[in-house]
């Protein structure tokens, strides 16, 4: 018995060694040519098997970008979470909105499939939007620590973080134009909230 479940672990090893491979070299095909040209050819031509042997490590190719959903969702919010701690709510979200826009214009293939709907008829599994959504709902709460209660507020913040990231990829790739803005986009959020709220907090860079 003992033997058998050895043997089990280690086919359960090696078939999960072969996933994370194949699902490495779909990130760098999707960073090389756009998530959505990634094709089972190439990325089985990438991983030295034929395209229909994928079909035994993920069942579709929307599978495959599912599993690069899930993994792209845990690595940016880790990143995000590893920022400095900061002893004010509004200057810790300054530095984690710094962070997100950052990683996201290094890494415009993960931006793309995680934010942008880049893949006609890919919609992520269950499982893959609740890691999305439960980053969602931890911003929303970082959004209350500031004291910022309008259910619009992470809408809003979610467009400008957009917006600056699109700038930045489409108009000065590699550089930091627009990344340079976050934290005075930070500010006027801030601002704007405070007024429609009906009241104010000092802003500690100020």
């Amino acid at each position: 018995m003992a033997l058998a479940i050895a043997r089990k672990q280690r086919r359960a090893g090696v078939r999960e060694a072969a996933r994370e491979e194949i699902l490495q070299a779909a990130w760098k095909l999707a960073r090389d040519k756009g998530p959505a040209a990634l094709t089972l050819r190439d990325l089985a031509k990438a991983v030295d098997l034929r395209a229909p042997s994928l079909y035994s490590y993920f069942p579709s190719k929307h599978a495959i970008y599912d599993a690069m959903f899930a993994e792209g969702n845990r690595r940016i919010w880790q990143y995000v979470r590893q920022q400095p701690a900061e002893p004010d709510a509004r200057q810790q979200i300054k530095v984690w909105m710094r962070a997100f826009v950052r990683f996201c214009c290094n890494d415009p293939a993960l931006y793309q499939l995680l934010f942008q709907r880049s893949i006609p008829g890919f919609e992520p599994s269950r499982q893959s939007m609740e890691l999305a959504n439960q980053a969602l709902e931890w911003g929303r709460a970082a959004l209350v620590d500031a004291g910022v209660h309008d259910p619009a507020a992470s809408d809003m913040l979610t467009a400008i973080t957009s917006g600056l990231i699109s700038q930045q990829t489409a108009n000065n790739p590699g550089g930091d134009r627009w990344i340079r803005l976050c934290d005075d986009a930070v500010r006027m959020f801030f601002d704007h909230f405070d007024r429609r709220q009906g009241g104010s907090k000092h802003d500690p860079d100020d």
